[in-house]
This record gives C-alpha cells, structure tokens and sequence, in this order.
C-alpha cells in the first residue's frame, strides 16, 4: 500500500485527497524541508532495513518521497547537501553498531563461558554391588595374571588380560554414563556468533539454514550499515588528506613568493646601492676637481705673494726702466767711445 500510495502521490500530488478548504493551508513539502528524510535522500534509511526483524527500528518519522528524491537529484544544491545528509546518516548508523557491538561481545562472553559437566549422580545400592563385584573379579583375576606370568605361562595370562580390560570397560561404563551423554549433547549443540549481525547460529549447521542467515534482512541490513560506514570514514580520511596537502602546497606557495619577493628587495636594494655608490662617486669627483681648483689658485696666490706683493705692474715697470736706460746708453757717442778706447 505504501507504495500505491506513492505512486499516486507522483502522479496526482499529495494534496489530492484535500479539500478545497484544506488545500487553502497546505504547503507543499521540498526536498530540503525537515519534514523530508535526509538518509532516503542520499542513501538509504536505516528504518527499511530491518522490518519485521529482531532489530525492526520501526516506521520512519520524517517523508520518504520518490519524487522529492528525484527533485533533490536534480537539483542545484544536491552537491552542497550531500556531504551533509552523509554525516548525518553515518552518526546514526555509527549509533547502530555500537549497540549491536555491545549484544556481540555480550554474546562472544556468553559462548566463552566453559559449561562445567554436572557431578555423576550417586550410584545405587544394586549399581554400588555390581560395582564391588567386577573390583573383586578384576582383583582376583589380577592375581591370577601374576602367578602364570612367573609360571612362564604367557598365553593363559594374556587370555586372562583380556577378560580384566573388559571388566574394566563395564566398571566404567556402570560409573560414566551421564557424562557421556552430556559430552554427546555439548558437541550436537555448539553455538557460534555472527559476527555481522550478532545472531546465534548453530556450528557447522546445513549449507542452506546458513545460506538463508547471510540473505536474510538483519545480516543485509547491518553488513550496509557498515559497509557504508567504512566508506564514509575512508572517504573522509581521503578528504582530510587532500587538504593537508592543499595547506602544504600552498604554505610552499607562499614560501616561494616570500623568497621572489625578498630576492626581489635585494635586487632593487643593490641596484639602488649602485646607483648611490656612482652618484657619490660622481659627487666626490666634482668635490675633488674643486678642491683641485681651489688648490691652483692658492698656489698662485703664493706665488704672487713671494715676488713683493709686486706682481705683474712692478715686473712691468721694472721692464720699462731696463728698456729706457739702455737707449740712453745706446745715445751717449761719448761714453761708448770711451769703453771702446778703454
């Protein structure tokens, strides 16, 4: 009937047995409502599982909708959703096999416990005759072993050995019988434990009674649950690597960016030195050739000192002098005749 019911539901909408009134205040259920069973969505509910079964987690409470599932498949949003409804789904199914884990270990200590055998019963009076009448047979016919054994007749003793061994097997067969029994009982009934599910099952039972316990809806039901459990921690284990190694790759990123940009600095900082260095060097030239200049026309200033003060009038006066007393010399007919004479 459910699923007439959601068929229906598809095909007419699930406002069809409403009347006009009540279709005024009906809303229509999305996929993302919280009336909507996020496990049905991505998975599976754990509620279908185990119906009708030792572990029947009941009915659902929230909407299992084939055509809410479709719409959510289809929409937009499905890939924000999922990781979401999984984790959702895995708490609650991890919630699961812890309690199924706590009735397994239960169980393995209930099958570990060693049935210890009841004590024999006490025997009765006609049982404790028989049994003092086979001790005296064993006992005379024991005697009786020893004397022909010093006598050298070895085969009438062994006949005689044979006789008390089976004396001994009906002593123990009159004193043992209950616990043989018990013994036969323990070893027809040996249980053992599913491991999966936490069901008892019979040890070395039937191929098909064992057949039918792995097909059956509690072993299928919870080798899900786990089986998705698993994956899902894989899964984000995968998850978490992938990241750790996002963060390395991208600390490595920014490790490589730090040493361009520091490389960076002291390219533009050793450019700037060399700059700085000729500029300077320029500047020390331009300081020097002035220095220089200066230097030269100290010199000169010396120099001009160490001729009187004079400089250039009194060399030329002192020219002009020279010159005028030798054309007055060069005029007197007198004295240069004289010198001559002379």
């Amino acid at each position: 009937m459910d699923a007439q019911r959601a068929l229906l539901d598809e095909l007419m909408g699930a406002a069809r047995n409403l009347t006009e009134e009540e279709r005024k205040g009906y809303k229509e259920v999305s996929w993302d409502d919280k009336e909507v069973c996020g496990f049905y969505m991505v998975r599976f509910c754990p509620h279908d599982l185990f119906v009708n079964t030792r572990s029947d987690l009941g009915p659902c409470p929230r909407i299992h909708d084939p055509k809410l599932k479709e719409s959510f498949e289809k929409s937009p949003r499905h890939d924000a959703y999922v990781p979401k409804f999984e984790a959702e789904l895995s708490q609650f199914c991890e919630k699961l096999v812890m309690d199924l884990d706590r009735r397994v270990r239960r169980g393995r200590e209930r099958l570990a416990q060693e049935v210890e055998p009841a004590p024999p019963p006490p025997l009765t009076a006609e049982k404790s005759e028989q049994l003092s009448v086979l001790e005296e047979k064993i006992k005379n016919l024991l005697e009786q072993v020893e004397s022909l054994g010093e006598a050298g007749k070895v085969d009438e003793a062994e006949a005689l050995m044979r006789k008390v061994e089976t004396l001994n097997a009906e002593k123990t067969a009159l004193t043992q019988p209950q616990n043989d029994k018990l013994l036969m009982l323990g070893q027809e009934k040996k249980m053992a434990l599913c491991e999966i599910c936490g069901s008892f099952l019979v040890a070395n039972d039937a191929a098909e009674r064992t057949q039918s316990h792995v097909t059956g809806k509690q072993h299928v039901g919870y080798g899900m649950v786990r089986d998705f459990i698993n994956e899902f921690k894989t899964a984000k284990e995968e998850a978490n690597e992938e990241e750790r190694l996002a963060r390395e790759r991208e600390v490595e990123e920014r490790r490589k960016q730090r040493e361009k940009e520091s490389e960076r600095r002291r390219s533009d900082s050793s450019d700037r030195d060399r700059h700085r260095d000729k500029d300077h060097n320029r500047e020390r030239d331009r300081y020097r050739d002035r220095d220089s200049d200066r230097e030269r026309s100290r010199e000169h200033d010396v120099r001009g000192y160490r001729d009187g003060g004079r400089g250039m009038d009194y060399r030329v006066r002192n020219g002009g002098r020279d010159r005028y007393r030798d054309r007055s010399r060069s005029r007197s007919p007198v004295k240069h005749s004289h010198r001559r004479s002379s």
